[in-house]
């Protein structure tokens, strides 16, 4: 199962002898992908595991996300986090940074890990069993966790699972070194051209400690478009990046080759009832979606957390199991939600959305209590996550970050 998911839940409950194990489908336990928002939802749970200020050593802190138009240099979007007047914050990180905390943890709590294990499904009764593509039976276990990500076999198991919807754009993705002229230590900034073209600089702070710091570039498209661009070439792609965003060159001229970038590939899906007997579903197994509200693994943590809680909770699973979906029902269908509405905004082949994005919204937005309204979206508290789960708010640092 994805580590990227699970290690916050599986940390929790492996000191108390109460995990017997986690089986991983890489050959290795490895972050996967570049950089992420830890928004004060996410935060709350890593702070919640005692893991807050590790986390904030590497991280570079966020206080607001700012797009303009990439021809015009008209603001489209600008949202702060101190709209709300919390000291509130997000974290941005790389990947590898937020894994290696996590999966440090669960070392420390001697969890065993086995890996090279590939889930086929499995069989659940009074207790659970998985089934492995070779055959093999691994089990009996009194509860079984899927966090194996959006294309998790096992949630065929659950009734009413429904498809993934692929949506029809990606991103390029780049982990390069942070460039600071002209750009914000402290914000997301993006360009947009149209709704076609997103380009985005997020400075993610450092790997691990010690490591320089690191930015995420990104590039929105169509995956279906991407041999076409890889043909044109790389020379004539960076060219054109450029001409919209000139400061970024800083960034491309670190890039001499395709295979410095990955391709992300994004769907939308909700599962209604996140657990079946004697299993629950968490992160983008049970939930997943495009990256525009930057929500995916802060609700992977919450997930985590609410499961945690909901075991401490009773000692019977069938009634953690519950409680756990009704933790997260409301706050993951309203952000599912956003997100599946806000996205043609920002990325599609439409024209009267984007008008819409830089004439009518971005002026609606500076007008109270939109800007509220928009700070609470990105940080994950439009509906409040925490009461549910049994968890208060963290007290939040004047400053921090790598």
């Amino acid at each position: 199962m994805a580590l990227k998911d699970c290690p916050a839940w599986a940390r929790r409950f492996g000191g108390n002898g109460q995990i017997s194990g986690h089986r991983e489908r890489f050959d290795e336990p490895k972050p996967v992908g570049s950089g992420l928002i830890l928004q004060p939802t996410g935060l709350t749970v890593l702070a919640d595991l005692g893991l807050l200020d590790d986390i904030l050593a590497l991280g570079s802190r966020i206080d607001r996300l700012h797009g303009a138009d990439a021809k015009t240099g008209r603001t489209v979007l600008d949202v702060r986090y101190d709209a709300q007047r919390r000291s509130r914050f997000g974290l941005a990180v790389h990947r590898a940074a937020l894994f290696g905390v996590l999966f440090g943890a669960v070392r420390r709590e001697a969890i065993a890990i086995e890996t090279g294990v590939e889930l086929e499904t499995l069989e659940t009764g009074e207790r659970a069993t998985l089934i492995c593509g070779n055959g093999r039976r691994i089990g009996p276990f009194d509860l079984v966790v899927d966090a194996s990500g959006s294309r998790s076999r096992l949630r065929q198991r659950v009734q009413n699972p429904g498809e993934l919807r692929p949506l029809a754009y990606g991103a390029f993705w780049a982990s390069l070194g942070w460039r600071g002229d002209g750009f914000d230590e402290h914000a997301l900034l993006q360009r947009y051209d149209r709704a076609s073209v997103m380009i985005g600089v997020l400075p993610i702070g450092r790997p691990e400690p010690g490591a320089e710091k690191m930015a995420a570039f990104f590039w929105s498209l169509k995956p279906a478009d991407a041999e076409q661009v890889r043909a044109t070439g790389l020379d004539a792609w960076k060219a054109r990046l450029v001409r919209l965003w000139p400061e970024c060159e800083a960034f491309t001229r670190q890039l001499d080759s395709f295979d410095q970038l990955s391709l992300a590939r994004y769907g939308h899906h909700t599962l209604k009832v996140p657990a079946g007997r004697r299993w629950a579903i968490i992160g983008d197994a049970a939930h997943s979606t495009s990256p525009q509200l930057g929500q995916g693994a802060n609700m992977a943590l919450l997930d985590a957390a609410a499961l945690n809680y909901a075991l401490i909770g009773t000692d019977r699973v069938d009634t953690a199991l519950e409680v756990y979906v009704r933790a997260r029902r409301w706050h993951v269908r309203v952000f599912q939600a956003l997100s599946l509405m806000l996205t043609p905004f920002y990325q599609s082949d439409s024209t009267v959305m984007p008008f819409v994005r830089d004439r009518l919204v971005a002026s609606v937005a500076k007008i109270p209590p939109a800007p509220n309204i928009l700070a609470s979206m990105v940080a994950g508290t439009m509906i409040d996550p925490f009461r549910r789960i049994g968890i208060k708010e963290a007290q939040w640092p004047l400053r921090c970050g790598g």
